[in-house]
């Protein structure tokens, strides 16, 4: 019995390390919350970043629509460059609790449409992280972590590095009108670096996206303690075009991107007017969010819990179908968290000849895009190639994060983050 009992203890850790290798994702389980916002005070379209011993602040907020009271914590998970979660326990990167209930609430006043509005300041003093690195948000209901309702990435970094970015066209002819290139320097201040192959991780992330975000180990060139990454494959990314634009403001007060609102539903169900390929279509610049949206409304004072929220349905209609067969096609952008998944994949109209999806949004300005995936690849990035197509000179924001390890450490800690902008690059002193 003693051995079967071991041989049971050794199955159950296997299967608990195989699981902790597994890169954790951004969620929204519950089919009862929407606009969940999460960025830096106070700025909607800041990136969710703290400095670890500091006083920035996050702000958190999202809709339930229930729209009766409940009982919600959140909690943080540490995790590496690659978002697999540390081998650390709970108390070794939060000082105070575990996890911390949501106390602020309060129900939706002036709108067709009812719910409960949840925001939180992060990271509280009773629950905050004590480590730098990547930390998954998780909200969950009655204190139970199976009950996840969603969950967000923070950045919390302890700034020991410093990064210099600058950008240019691919060397490479089939990429040279069509991607742009990142090259990152990187100085460590006061830190030996003994294995830069082991210790340093590089990532690079294009306009918020995690799912075409580039993790690099080896540094193109090293010198004394100066790190160069300019690495002609793993730096490239699709240069795409400016993002599509809804504004939502209003229910009333229709935009011109607005077909039409069904006013006898609740929520409303609003059309937007049909979307077609931009491939073919010669590039120009109009300043962009980079696919992030804004809560805002034209009517009401308070836009978290003024605002209604209607049922959004888009339409993309390309003009050689045939072209998209072996491909999947996307609805993407901040609004549906970056994700590619069963929730955002658009479904093929055969009557109309052109895909469909809907999405429930509350009052705000939106940008958004299509993107497509191979249908026998679903860890592929999402592609704007044949929805949108791909010029070099277009404006995009980048984001660099360099992680350091050090000897005997179980997790990785973020010691330098940078951001550039291609328009600086490419056509300077156009915005």
């Amino acid at each position: 019995m003693k051995l079967v009992g071991r041989i049971i203890s050794l199955l159950l850790f296997a299967i608990n390390t195989l699981d902790a290798q597994v890169p954790l994702q951004e969620e929204l389980r519950s089919p009862h919350v929407v606009a969940v916002k999460l960025f830096r005070k106070p700025d909607q379209q800041a990136f969710p970043i703290v400095k670890l011993g500091e006083t920035d602040e996050l702000e958190l907020h999202f809709d339930d629509l229930q729209n009766s009271a409940r009982t919600y914590y959140y909690s943080y998970v540490l995790c590496n460059a690659d978002w697999t979660p540390a081998n650390l326990s709970t108390m070794d990167y939060i000082r105070g609790f575990s996890q911390m209930r949501l106390t602020l609430y309060r129900f939706s006043s002036g709108t067709m449409s009812r719910y409960v509005h949840y925001s939180a300041s992060l990271p509280a003093a009773n629950i905050m992280p004590s480590r730098s690195g990547n930390y998954l948000l998780k909200v969950f209901e009655n204190g139970d972590t199976s009950r996840l309702l969603f969950s967000r990435k923070i950045l919390v970094v302890d700034e020991k590095a410093s990064v210099a970015v600058r950008m240019q066209q691919p060397f490479a002819q089939e990429n040279f009108l069509t991607h742009q290139k990142v090259i990152a320097d990187v100085v460590f201040r006061n830190m030996e670096i003994l294995n830069p192959a082991r210790e340093v991780k590089l990532v690079v992330m294009q306009n918020n996206r995690w799912d075409n975000a580039r993790l690099i180990s080896n540094p193109t060139f090293i010198r004394g303690k100066s790190f160069e990454y300019s690495d002609e494959v793993s730096l490239v990314f699709e240069g795409g075009k400016e993002w599509r634009w809804l504004d939502l403001r209003s229910y009333r007060l229709q935009s011109d991107r607005v077909a039409s609102v069904n006013y006898n539903k609740t929520p409303y169900d609003v059309f937007v007017r049909v979307d077609t390929a931009r491939s073919p279509m010669r590039y120009f610049y109009f300043p962009d969010a980079n696919g992030r949206y804004v809560i805002a409304n034209l009517e009401n004072v308070n836009p978290f819990w003024q605002s209604d929220i209607a049922r959004v349905h888009f339409t993309f209609l390309p003009q050689e179908p045939e072209k998209f067969r072996n491909v999947d096609v996307f609805l993407f952008g901040e609004m549906t968290g970056f994700q590619m998944n069963n929730k955002t994949k658009m479904e093929w109209n055969e009557n109309l000849q052109a895909y469909q999806a809907s999405v429930m949004l509350k009052n705000g300005f939106y940008n958004y895009t299509y993107v497509t995936r191979p249908q026998n690849n679903p860890n592929a990035p999402g592609s704007l190639f044949l929805t949108d197509g791909s010029r070099w000179e277009a404006e995009n924001d980048y984001r660099i994060l360099v992680y350091f390890t050090p000897f005997g450490s179980r997790s990785d800690e973020l010691v330098g983050i940078a951001e550039v902008n291609s328009m600086n690059y490419f056509n300077p002193g156009r915005r």
